[in-house]
């Protein structure tokens, strides 16, 4: 056999057994989520201290030989699956992703889902499908040492019998504790039109998800299992993905003239069969492989070094009409290996390839794999626009879908605020880092000065639905109220690790988060790890635990606000006294006139005082309220002087009262003064002042008459 092909197989159209043993090894719940519990400390093999034989302990390794049919938009394939039995007893069957078959008809999970969840709110991937546009992945004949394989779709967690996404694959013979199976097989897919993540537009190709691929048997410790299980999960329509690290050794075919892209270092130049080039590419320690062929493609390169990391080549692949978009992408991408070097861990591979969709391909854009993903794509980029922030952060955030999807490898499926959510969150930082800010508006608004710049994390408050969430940051990614109520995992998550941050301090937590990368990469960490990690290395497990209880694990929100404030003098009062020893009385006008003198004396020594100044102290009263979960509150009061005073509110009461005597007016109360709480649900009533304040409504004022005073004028000039 020529190296590097595998055995045919014997046909692609071989039909499912219905009828198999059932399985020894339970599957994970149907409704698994967030993980509480801690993972054993050698879970995943033990931590990761870079003197091992490989980066990550392989358990699977993929040898694929596949061609692409550009005017079919289909993919034939060969695959050869070996795979390593971690668990203490034999396995009977193994159980495999057919994650194409989502996109085959309505009766799949993924539209049943669809159907339900993007009715209750936006999201991506809702594109009506027309005829000819729908996608499936067929397993044809799989084999073990020459023996055929009996195979069955299952449904993990109880979807339709439509369904297609799971199959299990009873074994001739056993795979032994601690030993190995090899499975030779073949499959043909049929890209969808680009729906979500993965298809065809035109002739551009972006093939993701598509060959079979095994699931992960967690073993006991690992992510709270307390036995072996099999962690395979139908494809859900907001979930994304979860799988071993292993090896990848990949051969592509498509017509000469097509551009081919994919995960991993390419094994030299292209080989000329026929009509077509044969692209290689090989991938260690790594989970997922993708790729994109199309015509006419241009390459931008660029280089990142930096300590610990090898030389990495960065290649931006991109379509002639968005050239525009080709250098920013490569210096976000640069810029993001520096960042995300130094801040968690150095990057440890030796290519990054990003690609910009063509027109008319969004969905296929904005999505990661390892060393590989998809940007955003623009005809022109100004400064200072929305566009230019849009297409720095999405090359920024699915960059860091490399370290929490990738190195890390969380499960997507059943804890995807540790990916989506963590992710979004350290892009906001390396943003507030390099200081850039978000324009919400167009150039025309901006130039009337109607909206100032956002930064990240105030992006991230506006859209998090903070007033009253519906489901705690670490339930998984299907058992949700709505599409947009997942939408929340990235931007809540965000904002609540902002907080968390603001208390625990800005460098512990960058050592805590330092410390969860080294301790987890190459393996598959819970909730529980990530807490356990921020509680030991910042040294206030109650303040992390406080976090986790009311916004991880429950759905709990805050809201403080500053109910009133009353400034008063203090002056004499009328009736009786003791002076001298006798008690006499001061009647309301003789009390009046001496407060008179004391005022004109005062004011004759004082000819340049201020307002809210005088003989007389000054009563200040604040009255704040809480009607939501009690969180650490600094008060600062603002006196008529510029002069002010903070107060901690860091008890359970539901309202407290603050009273200030002060030489001078109080003028105002603010609660929160230095923005640290970005969790509270509503900022607008966290200040009042003593006297009213017309200067915000007078600004938005001047500023509607000033844009529509502009308005009037261009439009005489048309």
């Amino acid at each position: 056999m020529p190296p590097g092909q595998l055995p045919a197989a014997a046909s692609t159209t071989a039909a499912p057994v219905s009828v198999a043993p059932p399985a020894e090894i339970p599957f994970a719940s149907a409704h698994a989520a967030f993980v509480r519990t801690p993972s054993a400390p050698q879970a995943w093999g033990g931590p990761r201290s870079g003197n091992e034989a490989t980066l990550s302990d392989r358990v699977v390794s993929y040898r694929i030989q596949a061609r692409l049919d550009p005017d079919k938009h289909t993919v034939d394939g060969r695959q050869q699956l070996t795979w390593r039995n971690r668990s203490d007893r034999p396995v009977s069957a193994v159980f495999l992703h057919l994650y194409l078959n989502a996109f085959e008809g309505e009766g799949s999970t993924f539209f049943t889902e669809r159907r339900l969840l993007a009715a209750h709110g936006g999201s991506r991937g809702i594109a009506p499908v027309k005829k000819g546009e729908w996608g499936y992945i067929d397993l044809g004949h799989v084999e073990q040492d020459g023996a055929t394989l009996a195979w069955r779709y299952v449904h993990p967690d109880g979807g339709p019998e439509t369904d297609h996404t799971v199959v299990r694959v009873d074994l001739a013979q056993p795979v032994p504790a601690g030993g190995s199976v090899t499975l030779d097989m073949s499959f043909h897919s049929q890209l969808p039109r680009v729906i979500l993540r993965t298809g065809y537009v035109g002739k551009f190709h972006l093939v993701g998800q598509w060959f079979p691929k095994i699931g992960v048997l967690e073993l006991a410790g690992e992510r709270g299992a307390t036995e072996p299980r099999w962690n395979v999960h139908e494809f859900h329509f907001n979930s994304e993905f979860y799988a071993d690290f292993g090896e990848y050794d990949v051969r592509l075919s498509a017509p000469k003239d097509y551009v081919v892209a994919a995960v991993g270092e390419q094994q030299g130049a292209p080989v000329q069969e026929g009509q077509d080039l044969t692209w290689h590419f090989i991938q260690g320690d790594v989970h997922d492989f993708a790729w994109m062929a199309a015509p006419g493609y241009r390459t931008l390169d660029g280089e990142y070094t930096g300590p610990g990391s090898p030389k990495v080549k960065v290649r931006v692949v991109y379509p002639p009409e968005y050239e525009a978009s080709a250098k920013p992408v490569l210096k976000a991408s640069l810029d993001s290996l520096a960042y995300f070097s130094q801040t968690l861990g150095p990057y440890p591979y030796k290519t990054l390839t990003a690609v910009v969709p063509p027109f008319n391909a969004a969905e296929a854009g904005g999505m990661e794999y390892p060393t590989f993903f998809t940007a955003d794509s623009f005809r022109e980029i100004k400064p200072k626009t929305l566009d230019e922030y849009l297409l720095d952060f999405v090359t920024i955030h699915e960059f860091g879908h490399g370290y929490f999807y990738g190195l890390l490898a969380s499960n997507e499926f059943e804890e995807p605020m540790l990916d989506e959510g963590l992710n979004e969150y350290w892009d906001d930082r390396m943003l507030r880092e390099r200081g850039q800010k978000v324009y919400l508006t167009r150039p025309l608004w901006q130039f009337f000065g109607v909206e100032p710049p956002l930064d990240a994390f105030e992006l991230e408050r506006m859209v998090a639905r903070l007033r009253h969430p519906s489901d705690p940051l670490g339930e998984n990614a299907w058992d949700r109220l709505s599409s947009a109520d997942y939408g929340t995992v990235y931007s809540r998550t965000a904002t609540a690790m902002h907080d968390l941050e603001e208390r625990l301090g800005k460098g512990v937590t960058e050592k805590a988060f330092r410390q969860y990368y080294a301790n987890w990469h190459f393996r598959h960490p819970g909730t529980g790890d990530l807490q356990a990690t921020l509680a030991d290395v910042s040294g206030k497990p109650e303040v992390v635990a406080q976090v986790f209880d009311r916004y991880v694990y429950g759905t709990e929100r805050i809201d403080d606000s500053v109910g009133d404030i009353v400034s008063e003098e203090v002056l004499p009062l009328a009736g009786t006294r003791i002076k001298d020893g006798r008690r006499e009385e001061v009647t309301t006008d003789a009390n009046d006139e001496a407060i008179r003198k004391q005022r004109d004396a005062w004011d004759k020594a004082h000819p340049h005082a201020g307002p809210g100044t005088g003989p007389f102290p000054w009563k200040t009263i604040v009255t704040v309220r809480r009607d939501a979960s009690p969180v650490p509150q600094t008060l600062k009061v603002t006196f008529a002087d510029g002069s002010s005073e903070s107060v901690r509110w860091n008890d359970d009461r539901r309202w407290a009262r603050f009273v200030f005597v002060k030489p001078v007016k109080g003028a105002s109360a603010e609660l929160d003064p230095e923005r640290k709480i970005y969790l509270d649900s509503d900022k607008l009533n966290d200040s009042r002042t003593v006297d009213a304040n017309h200067a915000a409504s007078k600004r938005w004022g001047a500023d509607i008459a000033a844009l529509l005073q502009g308005l009037y004028s261009l439009l005489g000039t048309l």
